[in-house]
């Protein structure tokens, strides 16, 4: 360690020890005049300092992924509430068991949706072990939400390739931590929405959107008009699941009533099948 290291260090100690050591300390967000500013909550959770607040979300995770390497990334949006198949076949088991109506028809719902879960994680493993073998700068890393569900299965499937794999989570009342299998130092948590789907669009190459709820559809439609407008470039965008979108959305209707082209169904492609979603990718990439 060199001295100017060694001194930034005792100086953001110092900076640090300006706040009250018990978090659960009411005066330690009190407001206090006397505060370094950056070590006072208070001021930096003032409306007037929104400001700061998004410089540093948008900060943080671009610097941490930054110096580990991640600049390609390939996202993959999913609902959050579909669980690994060993798991919903001990949910079915245990409805069984107990001979509860409505406790069964969820468990074989978990059963049927966990096939979901596996596919991203097959395709998450096919990203990988296909990056694993390139140089660090041709790399593609997979990136989710950072929750469970889907967002975990990718993260899974990348992380028991043996790839850094990337988590961009949410903090919100009724939701989770990041999932285990996200690297711990590629695990962010976000306040602002709109700063975490920036940092989803700035080193995706390609988005693989799995069923979801409404949080998958505002990132994927929000994906969908970027690149439709020319605010962000061409990548692939890969809808995972033909008979889930075909039910929930009917892309021809749009194109008959006029609020999209026929051109913009180009814009995305429907799969049931991992090596076709990776070959897409492939593909547009000539890797």
């Amino acid at each position: 360690m060199d001295a100017t290291t060694h001194l930034n260090q005792r100086r953001l100690a110092d900076a640090l020890a300006e706040l009250q050591p018990d978090p659960s300390d009411v005066a330690a967000l009190e407001p206090h005049s006397n505060r370094l500013a950056f070590t006072d909550p208070e001021f930096l959770l003032r409306r007037e300092t929104r400001g700061i607040r998004f410089q540093l979300e948008m900060l943080k995770p671009d610097l941490g992924q930054t110096a580990q390497g991640i600049e390609n990334t390939v996202v993959v949006y999913g609902s959050a509430r579909f669980v690994a198949a060993d798991e919903a076949a001990a949910l079915l088991a245990t409805a069984k068991a107990q001979g509860d109506a409505a406790a069964l028809a969820l468990a074989e719902r978990a059963v049927r949706n966990a096939r979901y879960y596996e596919l991203a994680r097959e395709f998450a493993g096919l990203v990988a072990r296909h990056s694993n073998a390139q140089e660090l700068a041709n790399r593609l890393y997979i990136c989710t939400g950072g929750g469970p569900g889907i967002m975990e299965a990718a993260n899974r499937g990348a992380h028991e390739a043996g790839a850094l794999t990337v988590g961009l989570n949410i903090a919100l009342p009724h939701e989770q931590s990041g999932n285990r299998f996200i690297t711990p130092t590629l695990s962010y948590q976000f306040h602002y929405f709109a700063l975490r789907k920036m940092h989803f669009m700035m080193r995706a190459k390609a988005l693989v959107a799995f069923p979801g709820g409404f949080g998958t559809m505002d990132e994927l439609f929000e994906v969908l008009t970027l690149v439709q407008t020319g605010k962000a470039k061409p990548v692939p965008i890969v809808l995972f699941g033909t008979e889930f979108w075909n039910r929930f959305l009917d892309f021809e209707a749009l194109v008959e009533v006029g609020t999209i082209t026929e051109a913009d169904l180009d814009l995305f492609h429907l799969t049931d099948d991992p090596h076709d979603a990776w070959s897409r990718i492939q593909a547009f990439y000539q890797l």
